[in-house]
């Protein structure tokens, strides 16, 4: 099996009330289930609307820290949660993302928690874009990934 694990051995598990989602905009039937059915906090544009994305996010770490302040977080970022206008070079172009600021501020504000333990950036695909959308996406993938390294304005 995928990977090697001693029978009757369970491999590693992400316990869902270590996972929340920001900025979902377009989630099919079967991930909103999901999402319900193991009760993973979300934010969605709507709260994100709703709230501005520094009340999202404070809630978001508040969530994942309630338990152990001091804990290492690990943030999967999925470029196509940025509008398609700044973001154009992903699989999954919806309109209504995050701004460019708020995009910067979601990896702004996990590093200066001072819990980002490891990062990734998912779904940047500059064969899907003109060669300006995708100059512009992978622009701003290497932004995003300086601000979670602690890169700040000031």
């Amino acid at each position: 099996g995928w990977p090697a694990y001693k029978d009757g051995e369970k491999p590693p598990v992400l316990k869902p009330s270590s996972i929340v989602y920001v900025g979902l905009r377009d989630v099919d039937k079967e991930e909103r289930e999901a999402i319900k059915s193991l009760n993973i906090k979300y934010y969605s544009m709507y709260d994100i609307d709703r709230l501005g994305i520094g009340a999202v996010m404070e809630k978001a770490l508040e969530h994942l820290l309630k338990d152990d302040p001091s804990r290492p977080l690990h943030l999967s970022y999925d470029i196509d949660a940025v509008d398609p206008g700044q973001a154009p070079a992903t699989g999954t172009t919806v309109r209504g993302g995050l701004t460019y600021r708020e995009a910067h501020f979601v990896a702004e504000r996990v590093a200066s928690s001072g819990n980002l333990a490891s990062a990734d950036l998912v779904e940047l695909n500059p064969t899907l874009s003109d060669d300006v959308g995708a100059e512009e996406t992978v622009d701003l993938g290497l932004q995003i990934l300086t601000s979670m390294m602690g890169k700040s304005i000031i």
